[in-house]
């Protein structure tokens, strides 16, 4: 089984059962896991820059910590799926 890098509509993980790596889902699901791992990549920069940046307010501060929560939540998924062996 691997875990999918989405949830259903009520919340709860999604799995995938199958023997094909090369099947469309396992596909979308790399291309996805992918693009979540660049926009981490760029979120952390972009968090690091305002965090660097005296001036920053707190509304800046409060963004940039919201959207690396997210892409924390995001790799961590990617991590747990991938330690687990069920890609």
């Amino acid at each position: 089984m691997r875990l999918l890098p989405w949830t259903g509509s009520d919340g709860k993980p999604c799995y995938l059962s199958t023997d094909g790596p090369d099947s469309l889902l396992s596909r979308l699901a790399d291309d996805l896991e992918a693009a979540q791992l660049a926009s981490a990549e760029q979120v952390a920069a972009g968090a690091g820059a305002v965090l660097d940046d005296p001036e920053a307010g707190e509304r800046a501060v409060r963004f940039a910590l919201t959207r690396a929560v997210e892409s924390l939540a995001d790799v961590l998924r990617i991590a747990v799926s991938r330690s687990t062996g069920t890609r």
